[in-house]
């Protein structure tokens, strides 16, 4: 519950700084800067800033001079007002949050992959029937190279797999260093969203057994931006096949189910525990990037609107559009918990 408090509350503070920094960098006036919603439990000024912590830690928010979500018509023509800036202006302040939010991420994977990252060792546990690799592995077997490739951790092999139709590769079993030839099998799986799809696969299961690997320095920018991206495409694909259907709402989990999870993982370490605070904030990111009224998203659309038409988006329609996000962020925050609670009971 702690750990999953401080991480949730981190990652929110480097949004809201995110969001903090660019204001001041384009001149407008931050009044509060707050960890967690609701009554304000400890605040101290700095500056002209009130840094405050709030008795709901499922959130933060910076107040800006003359920007009031509660309020989406509140404006003032002060010079060091938000709504005195220019779209692009207020464009690149609500660009803040999200992009902090991706920079930790990033950060997180750069610092691991410099300390060296604890991974599945790329050794043979099992074989499984019927598989291309019953003939030709033996539980035990040290993959040590795939055509040519130097393989150091059991995460490396699958992509290798799926770009080749013909497999060299060398193992180490016992004492001895052997050279083996093996062509994959093309099965029909689900993948991570329960989708029906074809991968060519060898049929062996990794031993369990962990190697820590270190990387070079250019070497872990390249791997912290690979493992970067491919979280992002991986949550911006769930996104976008919720919207379509594609997956269910049961798939949602809320703030019961993250500090569910966050004390699970902390079990097993600092590294793991890490790698689901850069997971937790690229989500951050990715979902407070959709063009949701009362999400950066939203408010990125309105100031674009103002940007290309030159003209605000009507009082009315705003108003309107601000209510229904909210209506459905709490519909979706319903529907985590529910679906959280559902899991946890056991069902």
């Amino acid at each position: 519950m702690i750990s999953a408090i401080l991480i949730l509350s981190f990652l929110i503070f480097f949004h809201e700084l995110g969001h903090f920094l660019m204001a001041r960098l384009v001149g407008v006036k931050v009044e509060v800067f707050s960890i967690g919603f609701g009554k304000k439990l400890l605040c101290k000024k700095f500056g002209n800033t009130n840094w405050c912590i709030s008795a709901v830690p499922l959130g933060g928010y910076v107040q800006m001079k003359g920007q009031d979500d509660t309020t989406p018509t509140l404006k003032s023509n002060d010079p060091d007002s938000y709504t005195a800036k220019s779209p692009w202006e207020r464009i690149l302040i609500l660009l803040g949050g999200p992009g902090f939010n991706f920079l930790l991420a990033f950060l997180i994977y750069l610092f691991i992959a410099f300390s060296g990252w604890t991974k599945l060792a790329p050794v043979i546990g099992k074989t499984i029937p019927n598989t291309p690799a019953v003939k030709v592995f033996k539980p035990g077997d040290k993959i040590l190279e795939i055509n040519g490739i130097k393989i150091r951790a059991w995460d490396e092999i699958p992509s290798i797999i799926q770009k080749s139709s013909d497999l060299n590769v060398v193992i180490k079993r016992g004492n001895k260093i052997l050279t083996v030839h093996i062509k994959p099998k093309i099965e029909i799986m689900k993948n991570i969203f329960n989708e029906k799809v074809k991968r060519k696969i060898l049929g062996i299961v990794p031993s369990g057994d962990v190697v820590k690997v270190h990387y070079g320095f250019l070497e872990a920018f390249k791997i912290a931006w690979d493992k970067f991206v491919y979280d992002t495409t991986l949550i911006v694909k769930g996104v976008q096949k919720l919207i379509t259907g594609a997956v269910g709402l049961n798939t949602i989990s809320g703030p019961i189910g993250i500090v569910d999870v966050t004390a699970k993982v902390a079990d097993y370490g600092w590294q793991p525990l890490l790698l689901l605070a850069a997971l937790l904030s690229v989500n951050l990111g990715v979902l407070n990037l959709l063009p949701i009224p009362a999400l950066d998203g939203g408010h990125i659309m309105f100031n674009l609107y103002e940007a290309i038409f030159k003209e605000e988006i009507s009082e009315e329609i705003m108003i309107k559009l601000t209510i229904g996000g909210w209506v459905i962020l709490g519909s979706l925050m319903i529907v985590g918990i529910f679906n959280d609670l559902h899991r946890l009971i056991g069902g």
